[in-house]
């Protein structure tokens, strides 16, 4: 296993600085090593840029590779007989769309580790939960979206599911009115895509000039707002809408890729992103520079759970900035940053394309 039992303490946000980095070093040879030696492609990238010659001691120092990879091959580590799931995603040009490969044991990890994750946060029970989606896309099976497969992936938390959205994507009153009835009284949770939430939510309940009252209610969402940038508004002024309509002050956004599912940096109570046990960021100047701090630069993201394919280690077209380590005020260990937003105009294509100074 290439996971040892130490990745699944108590808490998933236990690991300071010395000892993470102790730990992620090792996983992260064996890891690199293990997807040289089963992927071709991901071989035949490495030799070609001279990779795995000599002993590598800091983690910043692994090869990575630019996340736009995946849109334009088929990445397999290991044998495609094991592969039972596809994750798609069509990124935000919508030219070409990832596809991420998973064998149940990849699979099973990232559930795990999510539930670790999200669960520090919101408690082990499970709760009703009013995903703001259609059931439409919760029913597809082999493949799936980005968004379809968040869904699944927080039904974990749910005791039941209903669903806010029709399956043209237009508001549900009667289901919404009826989730409400059944649970005024309950702890529940709300799920959905940040722009989804926000567009066919929100605004729509705002449109009818409907209000509802979760006091004790749990707001979770995550993936930005992609293709909606015109339209995004703050956190704060998004979080006080959500106050307003729902009476709803738990609000919990979260980051993360399909590229690297289950890795999930989930935000805090004051507001910060945080990497857990299960994951690790630095910040680049440029896509081949050095990792900064406190600056904003291009986001490398490593995660040890992607088995199947190579994308444990890989660089994002997202600016970022990290604001800390292990001294956030919330009480979780790790570096805990902020996402500015994307990069302008066009995807990484090279390794000289982008820089920051």
């Amino acid at each position: 296993m290439l996971l040892s039992d130490n990745f699944f303490e108590n808490n998933p946000f236990s690991w300071k600085k010395n000892k993470k980095h102790s730990i992620f070093v090792k996983c992260f040879d064996k890891l690199s090593n293990y997807h040289y030696k089963n992927c071709t492609k991901y071989k035949n990238i490495m030799d070609s840029l001279d990779m795995f010659k000599n002993p590598i001691n800091k983690l910043d120092q692994f090869p990575y590779l630019p996340v736009n990879v995946f849109k334009n091959d088929e990445y397999i580590t290991g044998p495609k007989k094991n592969i039972f799931k596809t994750l798609h995603s069509s990124g935000t040009s919508g030219n070409n769309f990832t596809k991420i490969f998973l064998s149940r044991e990849n699979a099973a990890l990232q559930a795990k580790v999510l539930a670790k994750i999200v669960s520090s946060f919101i408690g082990g029970q499970r709760l009703p939960m009013l995903a703001i989606d259609s059931l439409d896309n919760y029913k597809k099976n082999t493949v799936f979206s980005a968004r379809s497969a968040a869904i699944r992936g927080f039904s974990i938390f749910a005791k039941n599911i209903s669903f806010a959205l029709k399956s043209d994507s237009s508001i549900d009153i009667q289901e919404i009115e009826n989730f409400f009835e059944k649970n005024k009284n309950k702890k529940i949770i709300i799920f959905g895509f940040t722009f989804s939430v926000y567009k066919d939510f929100l605004l729509a309940l705002l449109k009818k000039k409907i209000k509802i009252n979760f006091p004790s209610g749990i707001l979770i969402h995550g993936g930005g707002w992609k293709k909606m940038l015109e339209k995004e508004i703050s956190n704060k002024t998004f979080k006080k809408m959500i106050k307003d309509i729902l009476n709803i002050t738990k609000v919990h956004n979260y980051y993360g890729l399909v590229e690297q599912t289950g890795s999930i940096y989930m935000e805090c109570e004051e507001g910060h992103l945080h990497c857990s046990n299960f994951s690790e960021i630095f910040i680049r100047n440029n896509v081949l520079g050095k990792s900064i701090y406190k600056e904003k630069g291009i986001v490398q993201l490593l995660s040890p759970l992607a088995l199947s394919y190579p994308g444990h280690n890989i660089i994002t077209e997202d600016i970022g900035e990290i604001l800390g380590e292990d001294d956030c005020p919330c009480g979780r260990y790790g570096k805990y940053f902020k996402i500015h937003g994307r990069l302008e105009k066009s995807e990484i294509r090279g390794c000289s394309d982008v820089s920051f100074r």
